[in-house]
């Protein structure tokens, strides 16, 4: 990828003259993005950071899922692309801080809802099982070691997708952190940014993702499946969405450490992986998390007997 002066003149053909200096814009820990005005138009231009590929990226995969979630108004226009950059339209608002998507916790589900049940077929698979296999050899090239938790966050998800194997992907976000959501300005609409690690995978994910990183407690996990489901959650659902938030973790964990090896922004990946996997080992070892693999297991069997019969 070119240097952004470069970056810059080839989007003024497409866009219009450069009107300011490019403004980097705060936040993000795997990319660099600026707000760049050209032809009286303000836009969002995002350079990725240093192999994001080996996170399991997929830049032609993020313009796709960025374009199809767009048209559906539940993100940002996208306006451009070159090489491996993404422009999208600035959109005067401000990202949601942590714990405020509880707030708006059923028109963010109502979104998902819409993007999961869209025809959109992203070129790109996402599995954590698989996803942590790939980070663990990732860090192994690299001289590193792994932490002791990352062996029981590989056999939790192991167990995790065992009881509730995705038998139906759908195209997902993945990456629900209350920064990927701006709120607007103009109508008090949440619209989702930030898909680059979108990819074709369980619905259930997006749902215990969006959960447990915005930190939402039982009466909030009930408001989400309800309006997620249009109506009252089984209690399948329920332990599903707690087996996902357990994911969840596992893959923030790993993503931490894999991470120590491979990006080059000042951030504590080292901390970030800790915080998760602290998270994810308190809940496993809690009797709870024998007992929704159990009540997933047993709503998956009721829903097959129900096919067959």
């Amino acid at each position: 990828m070119g240097d952004l002066n470069e970056i810059l003149t080839h989007l003024q053909g497409e866009l219009g003259p450069l009107a300011t200096a490019p403004m980097e814009l705060e936040g993000g820990i795997t990319n660099r993005n600026f707000r760049v005005t050209f032809g009286g138009g303000e836009y969002v231009l995002r350079l990725p950071g240093r192999d994001t590929e080996l996170l399991g990226i997929d830049r032609r995969a993020e313009r796709i899922a960025s374009e199809a979630a767009a048209a559906l108004g539940i993100a940002p226009e996208v306006a451009a692309t070159y090489d491996d950059c993404l422009v999208t339209r600035f959109l005067v608002g401000r990202a949601l801080q942590a714990r405020e998507p509880a707030e708006h916790v059923e028109e963010i589900a109502r979104a998902l809802r819409r993007f999961h049940d869209s025809p959109t077929r992203i070129p790109s698979s996402f599995s954590v099982p698989e996803l942590l296999a790939r980070y663990a050899d990732i860090v192994h090239e690299r001289g590193g070691t792994l932490p002791d938790a990352y062996a029981q966050a590989r056999g939790a998800a192991e167990r995790i997708g065992a009881a509730l194997p995705c038998t139906r992907p759908r195209p997902c976000h993945n990456d629900l952190l209350a920064a990927n959501f701006i709120r607007a300005e103009h109508d008090g609409r949440v619209l989702i940014v930030d898909w680059e690690y979108a990819g074709m995978g369980d619905a259930r994910f997006d749902l215990g993702n969006l959960s447990v990183n915005n930190h939402f407690d039982a009466a909030t996990d009930e408001r989400l499946l309800s309006a997620y489901h249009g109506r009252s959650p089984s209690p399948g659902e329920h332990a599903a969405l707690a087996l996902m938030r357990v994911l969840s973790d596992a893959r923030e964990g790993a993503w931490g450490v894999v991470q120590r090896h491979v990006s080059e922004l000042a951030f504590d990946f080292d901390g970030y992986a800790r915080e998760h996997f602290a998270r994810m080992s308190a809940t496993v070892a809690r009797p709870e998390f024998e007992r929704w693999l159990a009540a997933a297991g047993a709503e998956r069997t009721e829903e097959h007997d129900g096919q067959a019969a």
